[in-house]
């Protein structure tokens, strides 16, 4: 059984985009397809999603979705793994051109990802794709983790390539499973290329954990930092400290998603209310929900 959001908390995320989303079609089971997802965003009154995958590109599969579900927005997006060729302007190039909005910088395949695998929670729910990259590792057809900054710490070539499609796109820069000193590199670097639009990826997950004086500079910098339902829901952070969190650093700084799609998690239309529910009952005003859930998400993705 999963919890059921309140009428109150649906009521004021509506008009808001999820912003991290991981349904079907996709390398490994999930709960709910596209299609189907936007037909129940438009039954509870959310404005779009964005289709996250951490092997293939989603242009294509959300322009399809649109198409089919006219008054809900599905979002493309890229995240710069292996199988993309890693840290490849080409890559973000087309999805630019194909109307993809937002792309991730490595995640399963980040050098500190691979390096912090070992620091999931005792009880916390293992992330769905731990699996798929095990036997890939097990298979000898893994890629090489994938480097962001070099011995000195600075960014490498590649990467200022990668921020320059980006500003040209005016495309959203999220920072994937970075370490704290490899996030605050990437933004510095993305915001002096001119990149606008910069999420912190779930600054409480495992191999991120930034502190809040980090948290703090990213959005000094005008990134937004990321609240996921998944990541307290499944035990990867305390909900005390995520509160915490979005105390310390302002809710004006801050981003709802819901990174849900897993099958055994609640239904991906019901993340961004349940996770305002939290909220409220942590003492959180109408506003200050609101602000998270709608107003930046659609700050952040340029929808007015």
């Amino acid at each position: 059984m999963h919890p059921i959001p309140s009428e109150r908390a649906r009521a004021l995320v509506t008009g808001a985009y999820d912003t991290h989303v991981h349904v079907a079609p996709d390398v490994m089971e999930r709960r709910i397809d596209d299609v189907r997802l936007a037909r129940r965003f438009a039954e509870v009154g959310l404005a779009g999603f964005v289709l996250k995958s951490h092997y293939v590109p989603t242009a294509e599969r959300a322009e399809v979705v649109r198409g089919v579900v006219p008054g809900v927005e599905a979002l493309g997006a890229l995240t710069l793994n292996g199988s993309v060729g890693g840290l490849n302007p080409v890559a973000v190039e087309i999805a630019g051109r194909q109307g993809a909005r937002v792309v991730w910088l490595p995640t399963v395949d980040s050098a500190n990802e691979r390096a912090g695998r070992a620091a999931i929670p005792p009880g916390a729910t293992p992330p769905m794709w731990a699996a798929l990259q095990d036997e890939l590792t097990g298979r000898g057809i893994a890629c090489p983790p994938i480097e962001v900054v070099d011995e000195a710490g600075r960014i490498v070539p590649a990467l200022h390539d990668v921020f320059a499609v980006l500003a040209e796109h005016d495309m959203v820069l999220a920072t994937g499973h970075l370490s704290g000193p490899e996030i605050v590199a990437a933004v510095d670097a993305a915001a002096a290329a001119g990149v606008r639009r910069i999420i912190v990826t779930h600054p409480e997950f495992t191999s991120q954990r930034l502190d809040v004086a980090t948290q703090r500079h990213l959005a000094g910098r005008g990134a937004l930092l990321e609240r996921c339902f998944t990541t307290a829901y499944t035990k990867k952070v305390s909900w005390d400290a995520l509160v915490a969190h979005i105390r310390a650093v302002g809710p004006e700084h801050s981003l709802l998603s819901s990174d849900l799609g897993q099958p055994f998690n609640p239904p991906v239309e019901d993340g961004l209310a349940l996770l305002a529910d939290r909220l409220l009952g942590a003492g959180f005003g109408d506003d200050e929900v609101r602000t998270m859930a709608v107003v930046n998400s659609r700050r952040i993705l340029g929808r007015p």
